[in-house]
């Protein structure tokens, strides 16, 4: 109810795709039964304390069974037993007379008559029974057909079962509507009682409604099988329809006197093996027909579901019955919006199950798109605008399922979440309800407190709609006219009148009507676009605010065929998102170059109209483009590459919860997983989107440099390990499993965990040579050195190639022993021996952020051996000294880009390789007598250890961090801006380059 949405618990989804959805309906009885029971008991225990004897109570309220040991207060010898039974009766006239004042008067004239109609007695005292017969008509109607019911109900508190007919049975339809009615008044009382959640109740009648569609099934193939035989595979083995469930079926949210809407479809075509031989899509429509006569006939004994065909391609002028193939080519071609929308709640209720469920599968492209689908907000908008029009034109504004603020309104708002983020996030691609609303609490789509909301509002409606149907069995969503109607149900859902009730419909309809309109956003075609006060501008207007290179790039974007080949629908979006980004871009001061970049932006997204709709129906989403392009012409050019990335800039989710392993695993599992091309596309995408996802971080001001770099770093070894292992199964595939496998070494900046947003990876391969001269096991075997040799080829081929994605990374191999002349790959007791007797100081200064990133254990360690044995070595300080001073000399006269009015960060006298190449000779002149140093390969972590062994004073450690911070977040802006990373030699940054060059030499 509303008001107390902090107090209720989260409604647990539905188990509906599962195997034990069938067992569903008995567990729904057993959990009734044992509520029932256990209110029963205390209401008894009450009454006994009352009553002057034990038997004297099961005479009067002969209805109950008193269970359990009960004390009974035996009257003393002599006394008159009448008196007894005379207080027992006024006991209980006291009680009942109490009940009925306590309803309202109109009410507590009527419920007696009712009681009577069924034959009870006055004096009998029935509160369960006389709310489900306030609460429901078809109650009363089952209960006055079957008599056995009120007296099984009131002495075991529960509604007695009966199984469903079999198949042979002459009155199969007449029992299937018994068994249905019986358990529709299972429903009802366990509702009324609140015995059930809505969930609970919903399942319940998706169960029901699924047993009696899969019996009624199997007795119309018996029925059809002998006159025309089976429809069989190819292989002979016998075929069903499979009956795809959709809507609120599918979803396992059948309202309580919903239809139910079926699409038929079989695996493939062929004939049966009859005497009257059909094809089997005549002999599926004949099975298909028969099933709407079992369930959707109506005779004295009720109907079983209506049910309604016409979601089926084409609808009500389509076959009734399709092949697989033929679905699945429809969809493709012929598909449209709102065709998506139903297929998300698609689910296979009967028949071939397994079949169905492949079916639904093959479809998910038809239903989710790859990218994030924004054209989703206009369709749902034209759906909610054309349901508006029939609310109008039928005034059902009452409507609690169609009308302002309505169940559907309800849907809608998780369906918007589905459709534009279902084909990345796996988890929103579910039929029900409950789940798809908690993936979307999850993928940030509403908050925590709009979800909670939504599901809140969404069962008090539910459950105002089931009481509305449980009344007579009829399917309609809305209260109704007649007085004395709705004060029964008001009533009977708590509410003291119908005025209570109104007013909390009120109250919950226009929260989510709030909720609705601030999700789904107004069209932008309503908000005129101005600059200042001026009106609204034309593009060719907005254009003369730029120069005119902008004219001529926006006049060869016009007449590109691109655009010239677009429908009318995104030609219509195009020419919204136009004139707004301009506007956009004028506001926030774009240059020229930049505003080319935009324009450059449209023509690559020309076919992809998704993109167009959202940045002509959200201002927030043009503004986060405008600003990107603005500020980073890095992201921007990748932007252009590779438009799938505007998925990362439009997400509202930006700095939530972004985990890069995740979004790894999530985009390798939906490639083919024995194409290696998509394999690798899949791999592109994954690093290209967490990549963008750091960059916005940056630019927003979420990360820190050193903490960006390291995230960058954490990227690269994320992509080297997926890329890693990809490789490793391909190459074990042909060639078997060798040993303890390949090392991959990360030097440079890589191996001191300090990328930038376009550094290459400084790698070294190596592997541990236990026995050279073994071979490979697989079919194709190979010596140790091929082996692996090919191995790492085959890495460098997956880090390189370009795909539609983009590439991995660029590899430079250089430092490896003997470098571009020597081996691709290196044993490590060859890599021990050249460092040990061959290697420059240069060689093993890099040596020092060196680390393995993908390899096993044993090699790890090995490496790691052979890495401190080289760096311990004892060396002269002095000579030492002036090599690297002279070899620094050198590179800054062949890379120093500085210059009297610039800095070169990089290189530069006090720049990073500076400090750097400062922390590689402190590393090299003191680990042997300090072993820690050779622990750690970042800088910070260098500069902290040499701080604390007293290699540097603690003030230099502080100079010495805070200008490796500010070198590197300048460094990182620049890269962002397309730029070099040299900066302008101000005063501030002069100062702190000639103190680090103090300190560092």
């Amino acid at each position: 109810m509303p008001g107390t949405n902090a107090s209720r618990t989260r409604v647990r989804p539905p188990i509906y795709d599962e195997p034990s959805l069938r067992h569903v309906w008995s567990v729904f009885r057993q959990r009734a039964r044992r509520n029932l029971r256990a209110s029963q008991s205390r209401r008894h225990g009450a009454l006994q304390s009352l009553l002057p004897c034990h038997a004297e109570a099961r005479r009067v309220f002969g209805a109950f069974r008193i269970r359990g040991r009960v004390r009974v207060h035996r009257p003393r010898p002599g006394r008159d037993r009448s008196n007894d039974r005379r207080r027992a009766r006024q006991l209980c006239r006291n009680r009942l007379s109490q009940a009925v004042r306590s309803l309202p008067a109109e009410l507590a004239a009527w419920l007696p008559q009712r009681r009577a109609e069924l034959g009870l007695n006055a004096e009998v005292a029935t509160p369960d029974l006389d709310q489900v017969l306030l609460a429901s008509d078809l109650a009363f109607d089952v209960f006055r057909r079957e008599p056995d019911l009120i007296t099984h109900f009131l002495t075991h508190g529960e509604i007695a079962t009966s199984d469903l007919p079999a198949l042979d049975d002459p009155d199969f339809a007449g029992a299937l509507r018994r068994y249905r009615r019986r358990g529709s008044l299972a429903l009802i009382v366990a509702d009324v009682l609140k015995q059930a959640t809505v969930a609970e109740t919903l399942l319940a009648a998706t169960a029901l409604a699924e047993r009696c569609i899969e019996h009624a099934l199997q007795r119309a193939e018996a029925e059809l099988t002998p006159r025309f035989g089976q429809a069989r595979h190819p292989d002979g083995l016998p075929m069903r329809l499979a009956v795809i469930g959709m809507g609120k079926l599918g979803g396992g949210e059948l309202n309580f006197s919903s239809d139910v809407d079926l699409i038929l479809t079989f695996a493939e075509a062929g004939e049966t093996d009859g005497p009257r031989r059909l094809s089997h899509e005549e002999f599926f429509t004949k099975v298909g027909q028969r099933l709407a006569q079992l369930l959707g006939d109506v005779s004295v004994d009720g109907f079983v579901a209506r049910v309604d065909y016409r979601l089926r391609p084409f609808g009500s002028a389509g076959r009734l019955a399709w092949t697989f193939d033929a679905m699945e080519h429809y969809y493709q071609r012929e598909g449209r919006d709102w065709e998506r929308y139903a297929w998300i709640k698609a689910r296979t209720v009967a028949g071939d199950r397994a079949g169905g469920a492949t079916l639904i599968d093959t479809l998910r492209p038809f239903i989710y798109r790859r990218y994030l689908d924004f054209t989703a907000i206009e369709g749902l908008r034209e759906m909610k605008s054309r349901i508006d029009l029939e609310v109008d034109r039928r005034d059902l504004d009452g409507n609690l399922k169609l009308g302002p603020g309505g169940i559907r309104e309800c849907e809608f708002m998780v369906q918007l979440a589905q459709l534009i983020r279902g084909g990345r996030e796996s988890k929103l691609r579910t039929p029900s309800f409950y789940r798809a609303l908690s993936a979307a609490i999850d993928s940030g789509f509403l908050t925590s407190d709009e979800g909670n909301g939504v599901r809140d509002h969404y069962e008090f409606l539910r459950r105002v709609e089931n009481r509305v149907q449980m009344f007579a069995d009829e399917q309609t969503h809305a209260l109704p006219h007649d007085t004395l109607t709705r004060r029964r149900i008001a009533w009977t859902l708590g509410y003291a009148d119908t005025a209570a009730l109104d007013a909390a419909i009120g109250s919950v309809r226009h929260a989510v009507g709030t909720l609705f309109q601030r999700v789904l956003d107004p069209p932008a075609r309503n908000k005129p676009l101005r600059l200042g006060e001026e009106l609204t501008e034309t593009p060719a207007q907005l254009i003369e605010h730029f120069g005119s290179s902008v004219a001529e790039a926006f006049h060869s974007l016009l007449n590109s065929l691109a655009v010239r080949r677009m429908d009318t629908a995104a030609k219509s979006r195009f020419e919204r998102a136009t004139p707004r980004l301009l506007h956009e871009a004028n506001l926030q001061a774009l240059t020229d170059p930049q505003v080319e970049r935009l324009l450059r932006l449209l023509y690559a997204i020309a076919g992809r109209s998704s993109y167009l709709a959202l940045l002509a129906e959200r201002r927030g989403a043009r503004e986060r483009v405008v600003e990107v392009f603005k500020r980073s012409s890095f992201l921007a050019e990748r932007v252009i590459a590779h438009p799938l990335l505007l998925d990362e800039l439009l997400d509202e989710r930006q700095g939530k919860d972004f985990d890069p392993a995740r979004e790894f695993a999530q985009h390798l599992a939906r490639a083919p997983q024995d194409d290696p091309e998509a394999l690798l596309t899949a791999l592109n995408e994954a690093r290209q989107s967490a990549l963008f996802r750091i960059g916005l971080d940056w630019l927003a001001g979420r990360l820190q440099a050193l903490a960006c770099s390291q995230a960058l770093s954490q990227l690269a070894e994320l992509s080297l390990h997926r890329a890693y292992e990809l490789v490793r199964r391909e190459h074990e595939a042909q060639h078997g499993r060798l040993g303890d496998g390949l090392l991959v070494v990360a030097y440079g900046s890589f191996g001191g965990a300090e990328l930038g947003f376009a550094s290459d990876l400084d790698l070294v391969f190596l592997y541990c040579d236990v026995d050279d001269e073994q071979l490979s096991d697989g079919p194709r075997p190979l010596d140790r050195a091929r082996y692996f040799a090919r191995m790492a080829q085959r890495l460098l081929h997956w880090l390189g190639t370009s795909t539609r994605a983009g590439s991995l990374y660029e590899v430079d191999m250089r430092l490896r022993p003997d470098g571009a002349k020597g081996l691709l790959v290196s044993s490590l007791r060859t890599f021990a021996d050249y460092q040990q007797t061959r290697a420059w100081t240069y060689e093993q200064q890099a040596l020092v952020r060196a680390r393995v990133v993908c390899g096993a254990e044993s090699g790890r360690e090995h490496f790691a051996r052979v890495r401190a044995d080289v760096l311990a070595k004892p060396r002269d300080p002095d000579a030492l000294h002036t090599e690297v001073r002279s070899m620094r000399a050198r590179w800054r006269q062949e890379l120093d880009r500085s210059d009297h009015l610039h800095f070169d960060l990089k290189q530069g006298e006090g720049g990073l390789v500076d400090l750097e190449f400062f922390l590689q000779r402190l590393v090299l002149a003191h680990g042997c007598q300090h072993p820690e140093l050779l622990r750690a390969t970042e800088t910070w972590a260098l500069i902290d250890q040499a701080n604390a062994l007293g290699l540097i004073s603690g003030a230099n450690a502080d100079t010495l961090r805070t200008g490796h911070q500010a070198w590197l977040h300048r460094a990182l802006d620049c890269t962002l801006d397309g730029r070099p990373r040299v900066i302008m030699t101000t005063p501030e940054v002069q100062a702190s380059a000639e103190i680090m060059a103090r300190l560092l030499n």
